[in-house]
């Protein structure tokens, strides 16, 4: 279920989260409209924001421990949150229109949606926190379910 304590692991992957999320916000996508977002998607991705965030912050099972075979699931967890970081790279580096921030990466459908929530399940699994995994998956519903909707419309526009 998770030990309470400050996990300073999950402090760094909320930073990874933070930082280019930031930036973002003065280099959106010239073609970006919040408003064709689903309500319901809406209250699923910040439900699951506020419940990853909480579970990152406060359950010491994700922090650093002995070398076991369990930890190849931190080491996957922190790939994905590397290759995050390198889809926020290209997409910072592109035309930035949705098409780009809708992207794939390495056949990862809508990478900068897919990739961070992948690393923190399988940082949930790692910390074996079951909060984690629970607020993961709502989050992932409204996140990955927003991002496939402007993925759809894109395609609908380019092919007519």
């Amino acid at each position: 279920m998770g030990t309470f304590g400050f996990s300073y692991v999950g402090a760094i992957f909320l930073l990874c989260l933070l930082v280019p999320n930031l930036l973002w916000t003065r280099c959106r996508p010239r073609d970006y409209d919040p408003s064709v977002e689903s309500r319901s998607l809406l209250a699923l991705e910040r439900t699951g924001q506020v419940w990853t965030t909480c579970a990152a912050l406060v359950f010491q099972d994700f922090n650093l421990r002995p070398w076991t075979p369990w930890s190849w699931w931190l080491i996957g967890a922190a790939a994905l949150m590397v290759l995050y970081e390198l889809w926020w790279l290209r997409y910072f580096r592109s035309a930035r229109t949705m098409a780009d921030f809708t992207s794939s990466l390495l056949g990862v459908p809508v990478a900068g949606a897919s990739l961070p929530v992948a690393a923190f399940f399988l940082l949930g699994i790692y910390g074996r926190v079951v909060w984690m995994l629970l607020g993961v998956t709502v989050l992932g519903m409204g996140h990955i379910g927003i991002h496939l909707r402007h993925r759809r419309e894109i395609r609908k526009e380019t092919n007519i």
